[in-house]
């Protein structure tokens, strides 16, 4: 069973317990598939994030497969390099891996557009899954479960949020902060945009449930969204690697029209690819992370209280 705690619950949960207030995070969930995880090298890296952005916390949920019973753990840390596809994480020990996502300069544009403010970052994404059961077989982000029975990246999504929210201390200091979720980022589609007809024409629908979901575990009902636009390597009907990627990405647009408090960035439109044609180059993680960071900025502004 699902067990959703908003960030409200918490806080009153833990000042009722008598302990001192301390710091105001900003709180933003990174979550999707594979482009979230992250492709970019490390070593690639520009001189100012090559030691992460260490005033921003992460707490990045172990991403596992549909079914098993410990998805998502993590705990809160300094964020470094080596988040991204390789990453691993119990509740005490991390495996960073070789490679980074848009986490790094999405944290170093957050903490350059609003410098007074404190960070933190709730990271859970899985490569390869779908909104839609059944259209992959690396997971499913489907509320109504999946087909094997047992868990499904929701859970672990909702579980790694919950955790990382009802943590006192994020930053060790003896305090009770606050944590008050600001955004949600998602980079994901490929997936149900790969080959079937039906998970690209509900796409909209699908994001529209989970996105409820999501900002229920939050506590906001109109936190704001930022989407990636999905990317295909192939530019005509014949070299695409998504049969329905135009379908996903028109999805994707009517999404945020329907939401007053949802975007779309687009600027993987430039992109290019590593060899496999899924995955982008170093240097387009970092782009995609400042532009999230710009575009969320904007929409707190606008759907702000």
């Amino acid at each position: 069973m699902r067990k959703i705690l908003g960030a409200a619950g918490v806080m009153l949960a833990l000042t009722a317990c008598g302990q001192q207030p301390g710091d105001t995070y900003k709180v933003y969930y990174l979550g999707g598939q594979s482009n979230m995880d992250g492709f970019g090298f490390n070593e690639d890296l520009p001189p100012e994030l090559v030691d992460g952005v260490p005033e921003v916390l992460i707490y990045h949920g172990d991403p596992d497969t549909d079914g098993t019973e410990v998805g998502g753990e993590g705990f809160w840390r300094a964020l470094t390099p080596g988040h991204g596809i390789g990453y691993r994480s119990t509740a005490d020990e991390v495996t960073l891996s070789a490679r980074f996502g848009p986490e790094l300069s999405f944290a170093g544009a957050l903490k350059a557009g609003a410098p007074d403010s404190k960070i933190a970052i709730i990271k859970y994404s899985r490569g390869g899954t779908g909104l839609m059961d059944g259209v992959s077989g690396y997971g499913s982000w489907d509320p109504d479960g999946y087909q094997g029975g047992g868990p499904n990246q929701l859970d672990y999504a909702l579980t790694t949020i919950g955790d990382a929210l009802a943590v006192a201390d994020i930053d060790g200091d003896g305090r009770v902060d606050r944590l008050e979720p600001a955004g949600i980022v998602w980079m994901q589609g490929e997936a149900d945009a790969y080959d079937s007809a039906e998970a690209s024409s509900q796409y909209a629908e699908n994001l529209a449930e989970l996105m409820g979901i999501i900002r229920g575990a939050l506590g906001s009902s109109d936190i704001p969204i930022v989407l990636g636009q999905i990317k295909d390597s192939g530019d005509t009907p014949e070299t695409r690697v998504m049969a329905f990627s135009p379908e996903v990405q028109a999805q994707q647009r009517a999404f945020a029209e329907r939401d007053p408090c949802a975007s779309v960035v687009t600027v993987t439109e430039g992109f290019s690819f590593l060899p496999d044609g899924w995955h982008y180059q170093s240097e387009d993680y970092l782009t995609l992370g400042r532009a999230f960071a710009d575009r969320v900025l904007a929409l707190e502004l606008e759907c702000g209280p």
